[in-house]
């Protein structure tokens, strides 16, 4: 059975568009033409993913992204102005998975989407990982702290993985990246970096002076191996 991806935009062409080149490959497609019928048709089905624009012509999309958010951890794929970081940086902060500046080549987001949903559909692995008081469970992808949830999105709980199972080394931006995306995006994109405050206000006592993630100045980040008193 094809995966169903839900795209919400107000724009008729572009969703046409979308709709036929996503078929081609493989995707069943529904649509939305505003923000409200897309958190709706949301409650009513269970797509495989989101792509949701930014301009709506009611509640736009990052209000529709936090709506979204109340009731379902559904990957989000979000379409934003070209050029607007701040839009994307606040679209991550709602909790959307990935972004995609407008205009944009149909094969990127088709690279974008089928990264999402490789991530979302990777094999079950029942190891966990327990850093003193913190526990990673990647077979059931929850974050627990003294046995209480932390919810992160999917995106940022496979960053948050990447980070623990290389605990104690420094990673570079690029190679997040590289094994979060598993494909060559740019070395500053801040994307990594909003996630990682997203994480560190899941994760840590004090997101402001982080024990758990700590930031290399001019290298980048490392898990902190040893953390009982985090």
């Amino acid at each position: 059975m094809a995966d169903e991806v839900l795209i919400v935009d107000d724009d008729a062409r572009l969703a046409a568009m979308l709709c036929e080149y996503l078929s081609a490959n493989g995707f069943s497609v529904a649509t939305a033409g505003s923000g409200r019928a897309g958190v709706e048709a949301l409650r009513r089905r269970t797509p495989a993913a989101v792509i949701l624009d930014v301009m709506l012509p009611d509640i736009d999309g990052f209000e529709a992204c936090r709506q979204i958010r109340a009731f379902s951890d559904v990957p989000i794929l979000m379409l934003t102005a070209k050029g607007e970081e701040t839009d994307r940086i606040v679209g991550l902060e709602l909790g959307a998975d990935d972004y995609l500046p407008k205009p944009f080549n149909p094969r990127e987001l088709l690279a974008r989407l089928k990264a999402i949903l490789r991530r979302r559909s990777a094999p079950e692995d029942r190891r966990i990982m327990r850093f003193g008081r913190l526990e990673i469970d990647p077979g059931s992808r929850a974050v627990r702290i003294d046995g209480a949830d932390r919810p992160l999105t999917s995106h940022q709980f496979d960053l948050l993985v990447a980070l623990a199972e290389n605990a104690g080394r420094t990673l570079s931006r690029e190679q997040l990246m590289d094994r979060v995306k598993g494909e060559e995006l740019e070395a500053f994109d801040r994307s990594i970096d909003v996630h990682v405050s997203r994480i560190r206000a899941a994760i840590e006592t004090d997101p402001k002076n982080p024990r758990r993630l700590i930031t290399v100045r001019g290298a980048g980040y490392v898990f902190a191996r040893y953390q009982d008193d985090a």
